[in-house]
């Protein structure tokens, strides 16, 4: 049913049954994203999500008839982008589809318009986000791998240095409410961050959390 519906709206679609189908699909075919059903025969799903993830230019929606919370935060801590819930509509995982691919290119223009003149960037404690190439940077000058969700968490907050959002507030700014806003997804999604940018995330030094409220990022920002 998927697969025609996005060959119909112009997508390419290769269908794989299981893992091994999938590998071979990634070893020998660009994919852009993947739609992951967790439900399916053999390979565990959210295995097969970690291995798609080690690929950070690959968007991954989780499609499940489970609507328990812990999977969904599960989903968003091994680095899914979005999670669908059984029975969808069509248009929504279209709709889904299309905000995920837009993510992954955000330097995509209509032909004949003029590129900005100056890349936009931000600088804080040694570290560089490239808001125009979605790329950060660690003070010893690597490449961090960031999921489209965790790169928009991270540019709200470095965009915000200093405001204490709650976490309302952080999924209308990232998601603008295109999730359930129940607490745990931001907060799955914090945790990855300091995981990738504290040496100890259990003594957080830049996403600090505000016991009650929600999160501040405490990082000195600045542009250029």
């Amino acid at each position: 049913m998927l697969h025609r519906y996005f060959e119909g709206e112009g997508f390419k679609v290769t269908l794989a049954d299981g893992g091994p189908a999938m590998r071979a699909v990634l070893e020998r075919e660009h994919v852009d994203l993947v739609l992951l059903d967790l439900m399916m025969p053999g390979d565990d799903g959210f295995t097969l999500a970690k291995e798609i993830r080690a690929r950070p230019d690959i968007g991954i929606i989780m499609l499940t008839g489970r609507s328990d919370m812990v999977d969904r935060v599960v989903g968003l801590e091994v680095g899914a982008d979005d999670y669908i819930a059984k029975p969808f509509h069509l248009r929504e995982v279209h709709a889904r589809v299309k905000s995920v691919l837009r993510r992954l290119q955000p330097s995509a223009r209509p032909p004949g318009q003029v590129a900005p003149s100056a890349e936009q960037t931000l600088r804080f404690d040694g570290w560089l986000l490239n808001l125009d190439r979605r790329q950060l940077t660690t003070p010893t000058g690597d490449d961090v791998a960031l999921t489209t969700g965790e790169f928009d968490l991270l540019a709200v907050f470095v965009s915000n240095a200093g405001r204490v959002l709650d976490r309302d507030r952080l999924m209308d700014l990232t998601r603008g409410r295109h999730w359930e806003a129940f607490d745990r997804t931001i907060d799955a999604q914090v945790g990855r961050l300091r995981r990738k940018l504290d040496i100890d995330p259990r003594i957080p030094s830049l996403i600090k959390s505000v016991r009650g409220v929600g999160y501040v990022f405490t990082g000195a920002v600045a542009r250029g």
